[in-house]
Parts: C-alpha cells; sequence; structure tokens
C-alpha cells in the first residue's frame, strides 16, 4: 500500500509498505477514505518533535472504514465509517480513568500515531485499543464534517473546556490557523461576551471576519493595546495561545489581565521563557499541555446537531498519490489555504 513516511529530517517520501495486520485483540485496521496535513506534522519533519520514529508512517487526523478488529474489540466492527483519535488510550491506567488520556502509560499511549507508530497518510491503519480511539460517525454526518474531530476540533474543544470561560468573559484568541479557528468554534459554544482574534495574516484575517462577523481581529503589533481597548478589566479574562510563534507566549500573559486564565496549546518549535519577575503580581493561572482527546463522541453529536461546522477549514483537497503537492501548498501557505483533505486510494 501507498504510505507516505518520515526518512530523516526535512526529509518525507512516498513508500510501499504491507497492509497493517492485527498485533492485538484490542486493535482495529482502518482502510483510510480522507486524511488531512497537520502542522505537528510539519514539525516532525523540520525535527521538532524527538520521538518521532525515522521509517514511521505520518498523520494523525483521518476518518475511514473499519476493515478487521481484533477479538478483545467491542464498539466497532467491519464496515463501520469511524473517526480516529489522534491519541491512543488504554481507558484504564490513573490518567485515562482521571481524562488525562494524553498522559496514558500504555506503550502506545498518547500521541503515537503518526510519530511513533504508523499513522494515517497512507491506505490502511493500525489503531490500538480501537474501543477508545475509534468513534462511529452518525450516518448524518459526512466525512468532511467528521475529518477534524480527533485533533484540531478536539483540541479545541478541550482548550475551551479548561479555560473556564463565563458568559461575562473576553476572550482572545491567538492564531486563526486551523487549530484556532476550531478553538474558536468551541469557545462561541461557551457564549462569551466577546471574542478577540489576533493574526497576522491578512488571508486569515479575512476568513474569520467572513465567517464570524461578531468576533474581533486584530493583528500581533496591536494586540496588548487593542484587547486592553476591548475588555472591561485591562485585559482578557482568558487567553488561550494557538499559534506557536516566537512572540506569542509573551504577547499571551501581556494581554492577560491580573487574575486572568492563560492557555497555551501551541507547540513551540523552541523552548519559551517564563518571565516571572515581569509578570510579578498579574497572578495568572497557566494551563499548558497537549490535548486529552476524550470528548470526540460529544463533538461529532455537536455536528450532528449543527452546532459545529469546520467544512469551511477544507481549502484544496487531493488524492492521496498527490500529498507532496498538498505539502507543498499547505506548509508555505500558498493559495490561500487553511486544510487540506487528503482523499484515499
Amino acid at each position: 500500500m501507498l504510505a507516505y513516511t518520515y526518512i530523516g529530517h526535512h526529509e518525507f517520501a512516498m513508500k510501499e509498505k504491507p497492509k497493517p495486520e492485527i498485533q492485538d485483540e484490542r486493535d482495529a485496521i482502518v482502510r483510510v477514505t480522507l486524511g488531512s496535513i497537520c502542522t505537528s506534522d510539519l514539525h516532525i519533519k523540520h525535527g521538532s518533535v524527538p520521538r518521532a520514529i525515522p521509517g514511521v508512517t505520518v498523520g494523525h487526523e483521518m476518518v475511514g472504514i473499519v476493515d478487521s478488529v481484533g477479538k478483545g474489540v467491542r464498539t466497532v466492527k467491519p464496515g463501520d465509517r469511524v473517526a480516529v483519535n489522534v491519541e491512543t488510550f488504554c481507558g484504564e491506567c490513573f490518567f485515562c480513568k482521571h481524562g488525562y488520556v494524553n498522559n496514558c502509560t500504555d506503550p502506545d499511549g498518547g500521541w503515537a500515531l503518526g510519530c511513533r507508530i504508523d499513522g494515517g497518510q497512507a491506505e490502511y491503519v493500525r489503531i490500538p485499543h480501537a474501543d477508545q480511539g475509534l468513534n462511529r460517525i452518525p450516518s448524518t454526518v459526512t466525512d468532511e464534517q467528521a475529518l477534524f474531530v480527533g485533533d484540531i476540533l478536539a483540541t479545541g474543544y478541550w482548550a475551551a473546556r479548561i479555560s473556564e470561560i463565563s458568559e461575562e468573559d473576553t476572550v482572545l484568541i491567538i492564531g486563526a490557523g486551523p487549530t484556532g479557528i476550531c478553538t474558536l468554534l468551541c469557545t462561541l459554544l461557551k457564549h462569551p461576551k466577546r471574542v478577540i482574534v489576533c493574526e497576522k495574516s491578512e488571508d486569515r484575517i479575512k476568513f474569520v471576519n467572513e465567517h464570524y462577523p461578531d468576533v474581533l481581529t486584530t493583528t500581533p503589533e496591536c494586540c496588548v493595546s487593542f484587547a486592553q481597548k476591548h475588555s472591561d478589566h485591562g485585559g482578557a479574562d482568558v487567553v488561550i495561545e494557538v499559534a506557536g510563534g516566537n512572540t506569542t507566549f509573551d504577547m499571551a500573559w501581556q494581554c492577560a489581565r491580573p487574575n486572568a486564565i492563560v492557555t497555551v496549546v501551541a507547540m513551540y518549535d523552541k523552548p519559551q521563557i517564563l518571565p516571572l519577575p515581569d509578570m510579578y503580581g498579574k497572578n495568572l493561572t497557566f494551563k499548558t499541555g497537549g490535548v486529552d482527546g476524550c470528548d470526540c463522541a460529544e463533538i461529532l453529536h455537536l455536528i450532528e446537531q449543527g452546532e459545529i461546522d469546520t467544512t469551511p477549514l477544507i481549502t484544496h483537497r487531493f488524492r492521496l498519490d498527490e500529498i507532496e503537492t498538498a505539502y507543498d501548498i499547505f506548509e508555505n501557505r500558498k493559495d490561500g489555504v487553511i486544510k487540506v483533505a487528503i482523499y484515499g486510494e
């Protein structure tokens, strides 16, 4: 089968690999019908994910049809159309039982797909712990509607949930890339008093203004003063940092009012500095880390009910054998790209 593969630093290539097989009774094999490219894939390509293993098939955003299951799988069966969770998790360890599935202690736990084990930019993918990692897609929900459920939409939902947003809050979201837009959609479900999106790309600001006209937009150069002007207490009540740029971490805490919550879900290429003397007295609460992707069933229900629609994010569509072109467009932000969809063979 075709499988897009991490060769080494700055190098991916399409390879022929054997179709994956069941290795554990809790596994499922999924035929990938639709996938996508994530910024995290680019982090692997650029060498920013040390745990990524050369030779692994990349990709962790996908939906598909169950091809076969191990004898221990209970929740899905061959023929089911499913959304795949970015995380694999056992559901039994301390962290899983507390909802911290990103920290699952199983050898395949956390973000493994497309990083430590073969992922989904391929014709087929093996999913460990399929009962936890696969969610059946409702019949009225299309593959494109469900494509981002297991990763960037799960990230946005989790970020909004842990940020403790109230209806009196001003929420600042830094970054209007795909994950930023998903975070915006999930933030709007909380009905805050106002939402501000900070973004440097004119194309992405235009996208936000066209699709979400009630949302305020600003640029990094003006973000601190804009947040202070358009909030009730000298800064945003909640700041969600999704961009992961060179200056966006500093911007996040500077835009926050005293005693605010700053949630950081971005992945950075370099370490960030926490300047405690400069922020002393602001009494900020920081929440950081990778997504705990345990809300996928609820997200699919919200999509089914028409509460969330991420299909406008899909600006480009390609076949699997065209993935090199898709990467070039996505990585270099050509042609107004937001997200690409990769259709299976």
